[in-house]
């Protein structure tokens, strides 16, 4: 009996090494782990960066501004450490220690970016942003624009033929940190408080402010306004929408529409009123004997909805003084019964207005205005998705920098997911108007490849288990074609 046991015991395990279960279930194969001298490229989708910024005069520009150092010009231009820097943005990985994660296949990162040289280590990346800080700003934003133009980038109107410009400050939670000007934002925490501006339904980053984070809102913002509207003017010439929160009510932002409304006839604006000491109840007796348009969704609820006008007065940059009647919007519910049914003692009134000089119906402003809150998906796919929120260094002018640079990587990024809604050969089920960073980094950024080279040609082969191979394929080959 004890032979037959051995052997029993001897061939079960024959077997199951072989895969074969006694039992009758097939047992799982061990898998060995080796490696291996294949270059096997995760982000390939970098290349897309490479042809996009090649197209552009960026990396010239870079190359032709003034540096303190010149034996650091001479080893590593400064286009080499922006165009390594803005391939990490496009991966999602802000921090400088991200390029060591380069250093595996160097030229392949070289090939891919169109870097002349070499790939700068962390320390260098660090020293350099240190060096170079705000003073390239004027050459970014241009350089974006010149990319988005060389593209052939229009960015699409409303359906009411406006262009719309969504202005927003966000925080950027920088706790428990001592960089140079985090303070206190008011949302509570300790960080930045950046100003952004996107045009266009697809959401282009166009412009961007670093600000310390116990900065007003406003503070600045008139000169931002200004260089904003002339960014813009350069990507279309449709009509622009420009919209604001209630923190940018202020008579200067106004004046600043105005006149170019004057001048131009192309700016029209929507900016949420601050009511700061208006009485909410002398607003609604106010319009309760004028108002034609009033809605009852349900009992208890009133909704008046209509337009009046209020003189502005602005100072223009002549210091003289004008006044303007501007149309104003309102919206104003008063409840007397909750949705459960509860009275009120005293009737609960929510107040709404709006500066306007848009010719449009009073719904279609509120509607335009409250279109404005998608601007919040861009701030949170540029501090979340591309992880940019907690910025990388302890000196104010590099995090600038920094944040500049996010401004080409995300319209990189952006122009790369449009480019891959234009066919539908993506695995995606849903038509979808515009894709979310997270996605196109995941998908078509984070796309593995196998490089090749032979006879002088590089072959980046792409494994048929991807379902996104035709969608990579046919936006590499649209790229190249762009002249």
């Amino acid at each position: 009996m004890a032979n037959i046991s051995f052997f029993n015991a001897l061939q079960y395990h024959i077997l199951y090494n072989k895969g074969i279960n006694l039992y009758g279930s097939t047992a799982m194969k061990t898998i060995h782990i080796e490696f291996s001298d294949e270059r096997l490229i995760t982000p390939s989708g970098l290349v897309f960066v490479g042809q996009i910024l090649g197209k552009s005069n960026f990396v010239k520009k870079i190359n032709r501004a003034p540096i303190s150092n010149e034996y650091l010009q001479k080893q590593i231009k400064n286009g080499d450490i922006l165009l390594t820097y803005i391939g990490m943005l496009c991966q999602g990985k802000p921090q400088y220690e991200a390029v060591r994660e380069m250093m595996d296949d160097p030229d392949y990162y070289k090939y891919a970016l169109g870097i002349a040289y070499a790939i700068p280590s962390a320390e260098t990346l660090r020293q350099r942003f240190d060096m170079i800080g705000d003073s390239l700003r004027g050459d970014i934003l241009q350089a974006n624009i010149d990319m988005l133009r060389e593209m052939k980038i229009e960015p699409a109107a409303l359906e009411n033929g406006y262009v719309p410009v969504d202005i927003d400050v966000t925080p950027f939670d920088n706790s428990k940190t001592k960089k140079e000007g985090v303070s206190r934002t008011y949302k509570g925490f300790d960080g930045y408080a950046p100003i952004m501006a996107y045009i266009g339904t697809e959401g282009y980053f166009v412009n961007t402010q670093l600000r310390v984070g116990k900065q007003h809102c406003q503070k600045e913002t008139p000169d931002f306004l200004r260089e904003t509207i002339e960014l813009c003017r350069q990507l279309t010439d449709k009509p622009l929408l420009i919209r604001l929160d209630s923190g940018n009510d202020a008579s200067e932002n106004i004046g600043i529409f105005m006149e170019e409304s004057y001048r131009y006839n192309n700016v029209s604006f929507i900016i949420k009123r601050n009511p700061r000491q208006e009485s909410k109840e002398e607003w609604l007796a106010s319009v309760k004997d004028c108002c034609t348009n009033i809605q009852k969704p349900r009992d208890g609820k009133t909704v008046y909805i209509g337009q009046t006008f209020r003189d502005v007065t602005y100072t223009l940059p002549n210091k003289t003084e004008k006044t303007a009647g501007i149309r104003t919007i309102y919206e104003i519910t008063e409840r007397t019964i909750d949705k459960h049914g509860q009275y009120f003692i005293v009737p609960d009134i929510e107040l709404d207005t709006y500066w306007t000089n848009l010719p449009l119906s009073d719904q279609n402003i509120i509607d335009l205005y409250h279109a404005h809150g998608e601007s919040e998906q861009y701030h949170s796919e540029i501090k979340t998705d591309m992880d940019v929120e907690r910025l990388p260094s302890g000196k104010f002018d590099s995090n600038k920098l920094v944040l500049e640079l996010t401004i080409i990587a995300y319209n990189i990024l952006r122009i790369v997911g449009q480019e891959s809604l234009k066919k539908r050969d993506d695995p995606g089920r849903k038509k979808v108007r515009r894709r979310r960073i997270r996605t196109i980094i995941s998908n078509l950024m984070q796309f593995a490849g196998h490089l090749t080279e032979h006879a002088g040609r590089l072959v980046l082969s792409i494994g048929r288990s991807n379902r996104w191979r035709f969608t990579f394929k046919r936006i590499y080959d649209s790229f190249a074609s762009v002249s």
